[in-house]
């Protein structure tokens, strides 16, 4: 009875067409979501002794192979003919996903932020042989338990998947083609991440009060970012970003309901990136939140969050791009003159940088902004190719300072205060030295990689009119060299008080990414043509 039953439905029920999923496209995707899982299972099954070790192999080298899959995917793209702009890629997963030349290019960055990152994660050699990660995150602030459990010497070796799992979801916000899936990869992306913003092991109650932070703000956010979708689908009757844009150039007229969806998307997207005046959980996040933890949100969440913006605006609402071209003039502005004013009067190294990374966030706007696509030989730098050169160099130096971070202690650990760092250079000339690199890049300094960033973006801008954006850029970055230049004289001209600062001696990780960080740094100053030339033949966005 059963059968004939199941035979009745197979014949009166609809022909439901498999899913066409083309799996080397999707492979760096699954690769990242594989070793995130896998991570899980070590959790079950490896003993507590090994699992630390086990897990921080298994997540740099399931993030190194995720790597090869991208170039193996890189190297598959095809041309396509998008207009009057060159574009390479296609679109995936029954149209949810574009895989083309920026998205591509930012999986590789992404993915090279990852591995860095989940290096500084499994360094164990500064506070006794532990990580910088909490045994029971469960146990309150200064109880027994925690005395406890440090004394069984636990650790959370659950960051690993946790940050895997937001490395996946990042890499899927970059190249979602509707706004549903954009959606779905934005909390994919943020809920590990407010988990690991809390479980420091040093300095809890900071931890847990930017978790908490990070987590409000951030939920707000995302609402605002669902209410834009809504809108956006009310309007169009699509959430697909090309039927969209089908749809803003058809009707060509600027209705209430378009301009509030264009708003509420920018919120959200706005606040991933930090940009004024959504940026207030900056600075309180990037200080408790752990230092390898704040490097990996630092680099890979704006890198994708921008990336995602371009492709909304570029794609969806490029029809209607002088709606909101002025508004991201004024965001840009601001966010530029409040993060480099700001930064003046931080006296901590951590809220010192994190007001830097809302200054560069301005200047990444100001190339996003002038929504320039080139001509059609594709010679000429573009929005896009400025914006992905900005982001990697940016966030190869972030990491950097923040690794360096993690090594300058004292007693209660990490010693972020300024006045703490005078006399570094005397103490440790490679560690203040590269400290200094990487101050001088963020500045913008020729023969550093953070000058050719900023050249390019804007170049763009100014190829795309904003002119006086540019202008009022190069203004931003000089005060903006005040606060950087003031930390090179502290470690190197300025006397220490007392004993000076104690530098913990870094172990193999940090060492190597420090030194990545560096060589990477002046390279990208001296020869950056190879990656700029990869960046500008990405192309535009596949719709």
């Amino acid at each position: 009875m059963i059968g004939e039953l199941s035979s009745a439905l197979a014949v009166a029920g609809p022909d439901i067409p498999a899913a066409d999923l083309d799996y080397r496209q999707l492979s760096p995707l699954i690769a990242v979501g594989a070793t995130a899982m896998i991570g899980l299972v070590v959790e079950i099954a490896v003993p507590r002794r090994v699992r630390f070790l086990t897990q921080a192999v298994i997540a740099v080298l399931g993030t190194l192979v995720a790597l090869a899959l991208t170039v193996w995917v890189h190297l598959g793209l095809e041309d396509v003919d998008e207009a009057r702009w060159p574009a390479i890629g296609s679109t995936g997963a029954e149209g949810a996903i574009s895989v083309d030349g920026p998205g591509v290019l930012t999986w590789a960055m992404l993915l090279i932020f990852g591995a860095m990152s989940f290096l500084l994660f499994a360094e164990r050699s500064h506070d006794r042989g532990l990580s910088e990660f909490i045994g029971r995150a469960a146990d309150a602030p200064g109880s027994p338990g925690e005395a406890e459990a440090t004394r069984a010497r636990l650790e959370h070796t659950e960051v690993f998947p946790l940050a895997g799992f937001a490395l996946a979801g990042m890499m899927l916000f970059a190249v979602s083609n509707d706004l549903i899936t954009m959606f779905v990869a934005l909390e994919v992306l943020s809920l590990p991440l407010y988990v690991l913003c809390g479980v420091a092991r040093r300095r809890r109650l900071l931890s847990q009060e930017a978790a908490m932070k990070y987590f409000l703000l951030g939920a707000f956010a995302s609402a605002f970012f669902l209410y834009g979708a809504a809108l956006a689908y009310g309007y169009s009757g699509s959430l697909n970003l090309a039927e969209i844009d089908t749809a803003v150039s058809a009707r060509g007229d600027e209705t209430p309901i378009l301009l509030a969806a264009i708003g509420m998307l920018l919120v959200g997207l706005l606040f991933k990136v930090g940009a004024v005046p959504f940026h207030s959980w900056t600075p309180d996040v990037y200080q408790g939140a752990p230092t390898p933890v704040t490097a990996f949100m630092a680099a890979a969440t704006k890198a994708a969050a921008f990336i995602a913006m371009l492709r909304v605006l570029f794609v969806a609402f490029g029809g209607s791009s002088w709606d909101w071209r002025p508004v991201l003039w004024v965001v840009a502005v601001v966010t530029m003159l409040v993060g480099s004013v700001v930064a003046i009067s931080q006296t901590d190294v951590k809220r010192m940088l994190a007001y830097s990374s809302i200054a560069h966030a301005g200047f990444i706007i100001v190339g996003l902004s002038g929504a320039y696509l080139g001509t059609q030989d594709g010679d000429a730098i573009t929005s896009i190719s400025s914006v992905l050169f900005y982001l990697f160099v940016y966030g190869i130096g972030t990491i950097g300072a923040f690794a360096i971070v993690t090594v300058v202690r004292d007693s209660a650990g990490e010693t972020t205060h300024l006045s703490k760092w005078a006399g570094l250079g005397k103490e440790s000339p490679f560690l203040a030295g590269s400290f200094a690199l990487f101050m001088l890049s963020f500045a913008g300094i020729p023969l550093t990689a953070g000058f050719i960033g900023k050249w390019a973006v804007f170049s763009a801008a100014w190829a795309g009119d904003a002119w006086l954006l540019v202008v009022l850029g190069v203004l931003c970055s000089a005060i903006a060299a005040y606060f950087y230049v003031r930390v090179i004289v502290l470690m190197f001209f300025t006397d220490p008080v007392g004993d000076g600062p104690t530098v913990a001696v870094a172990g193999v990780p940090t060492t190597v990414v420090i030194a990545l960080a560096a060589i990477a740094t002046v390279a990208l100053g001296l020869v950056p043509g190879p990656i700029l030339d990869l960046a500008q033949h990405a192309g535009v966005f596949v719709r």
